[in-house]
């Protein structure tokens, strides 16, 4: 429904956080340790300064996950948006930008300068979303894109 504002979700709504997390990964084939782990992990990570998700909807119909941390080259902390996604039934409500906006205002907020996304490069819906919205894949003044490389590290080796 049109009027349900953003707000940040208590650790008490873990479980509501993670079957949302849990849904998006299964709409694109990702792997995830479903609900239950997912939950155990939010619970702890909502109750600190440095995670927080956004809701939206009632019942919930959208999230946004975040991570802050310090960061050398600001003298606030950089923000990473780890998901955003809001359910098949509710898209194109304007649920996404809402979302995305109360992120931004919650990372000012907490001190943040500078709030980073990754995107899968073919993922030409998102990368269209969030440059309608103002971010770049690449820096002020630079011509080429950016790139964001990973490498899970096992435990010992």
């Amino acid at each position: 429904m049109p009027g349900e504002p953003p707000r940040v979700a208590a650790p008490g709504e873990a479980v509501v956080v993670a079957e949302l997390l849990d849904a998006f990964n299964r709409e694109f084939d990702s792997p995830t340790p479903g609900i239950r782990a997912l939950a155990d992990r939010l619970v702890g990570l909502l109750s600190g300064t440095d995670v927080f998700a956004v809701l939206v909807g009632e019942p919930a119909a959208g999230v946004a996950l975040v991570t802050l941390r310090p960061n050398v080259w600001f003298d606030g902390r950089v923000a990473l948006l780890d998901e955003l996604y809001v359910v098949p039934s509710r898209r194109g409500e304007g649920l996404g930008g809402d979302l995305l906006a109360a992120v931004e205002a919650e990372v000012r907020e907490r001190g943040g300068e500078l709030l980073e996304i990754n995107v899968d490069g073919e993922d030409v819906d998102a990368r269209r979303f969030y440059e309608r919205h103002g971010y770049a894949n690449h820096d002020a003044g630079q011509a080429e894109p950016q790139l964001y490389y990973s490498k899970e590290l096992a435990p010992g080796g």
